[in-house]
């Protein structure tokens, strides 16, 4: 009798977690995609009014991100901070950071799992993948300078979003840099469940194209 009921108690664990895994991440994956599309498509309508910048109910939005290699239908918005309401819609831009095309760092941060998991297939990156950043005025384009698992740090751990991160670990990975610093950085979690590391991505521009 006893055996049997330890076996109904695995078995309602296990189900409790699988549900707060994949139902949680499939039910926030779900609601954070259709609030994705409605952020771009409100920052659209604003371009389109010329505005630069659109008020959404997740936050302040003037840029789109799009990776070809994770698709031709990729496209996240980012918004203003890294709250959770921000992160819910589509990228966080950390604060005090520089602006899309902008000198200095461009700093970001997504979800791997749930909330619409932009950053799912980080991993996947290699050196020389795009990351395209659209706004009203321009479409920039970043080269990839390190692939999506060359750099794991401790989430205390700051020196990644200043405008010319220089690793503290002796001979760690560090974004190639000219003599005016132009990059774009990718944060993240390295694992799918919860963890106190962050996966660091680093890119600089190849291309700026005006907007027509």
């Amino acid at each position: 009798m006893l055996g049997l009921l330890l076996v109904a108690v695995g078995t309602a664990v296990l189900g409790w977690v699988g549900w707060q895994y994949w139902g949680t991440t499939g039910g926030t994956t779900w609601v954070s995609h259709r609030q994705q599309d409605q952020v771009v498509s409100e920052l659209e309508q604003q371009w389109q009014s010329g505005a630069e910048q659109a008020r959404t109910e997740h936050g302040v939005t003037r840029a789109v991100v799009r990776i070809p290699a994770f698709g031709a239908a990729y496209e996240v918005p980012v918004l203003e901070g890294v709250s959770d309401d921000a992160l819910a819609a589509g990228y966080g831009h950390f604060e005090g950071t520089a602006g899309p095309g902008q000198p200095g760092n461009d700093a970001l941060a997504a979800h791997r799992a749930t909330h619409g998991e932009p950053l799912q297939d980080l991993p996947s990156l290699q050196v020389g993948d795009e990351i395209v950043v659209q706004t009203r005025e321009a479409k920039d384009t970043y080269a990839q300078t390190t692939g999506g698992t060359d750099l794991t740090v401790p989430f205390t751990q700051t020196w990644m979003l200043t405008d010319r991160p220089v690793n503290p670990a002796a001979g760690g990975v560090t974004p190639a840099l000219g003599s005016q610093p132009h990059l774009i950085t990718l944060t993240t979690c390295p694992e799918l469940f919860r963890t106190d590391d962050r996966s660091i991505a680093f890119g600089t521009p190849v291309d700026v194209e005006p907007r027509a």
